[in-house]
This record gives C-alpha cells, sequence and structure tokens, in this order.
C-alpha cells in the first residue's frame, strides 16, 4: 500500500546520505518518522526543516518515502 504525504526533513545525515522526515497529517500510525536515502531522492541534498512530498511504502524497518520531492 502507498499513501502519498507531505511533511519536514526532520533529521538529515549528509556523510551517509539518509534521513527521517515528520509527516503533516496521520499517515504514519504513532508518530512515527518516515526514512528516506538520497539515493531515492536525487538532486542536492535536502536540509533540516525542509518540506516535501512523498509516497510512504511500508518496509521491513518501518515506513519508507518513496518519489520524494522538494516543495
Amino acid at each position: 500500500m502507498v499513501v502519498m504525504a507531505t511533511g519536514k526533513v526532520d533529521f538529515f545525515n549528509d556523510t551517509g546520505g539518509y534521513g527521517f522526515i515528520s509527516t503533516d497529517d496521520d499517515a504514519v500510525d504513532d508518530d512515527e518518522d518516515v526514512f528516506f536515502h538520497m539515493e531515492d531522492v536525487g538532486g542536492p541534498d535536502l536540509e533540516e526543516g525542509q518540506e516535501v512530498e512523498f509516497d510512504i511504502e511500508s518496509s521491513p524497518k518501518g515506513p519508507r518515502a518513496s518519489n520524494l520531492t522538494r516543495k
């Protein structure tokens, strides 16, 4: 199941190229942040606080962002 969501980059590790997004809505249960990796984003690194739109996919380790775009 894929859910479209919006949120802000809560944490970004530029060395590892990954981070977490806090969602603006109830797309994720229990206020769980959504993982993303820059290989799924492309372009320049994201910054903490940057607004984004993305799909949420289920993964073995929890929700993961895909089709992430900057707002």
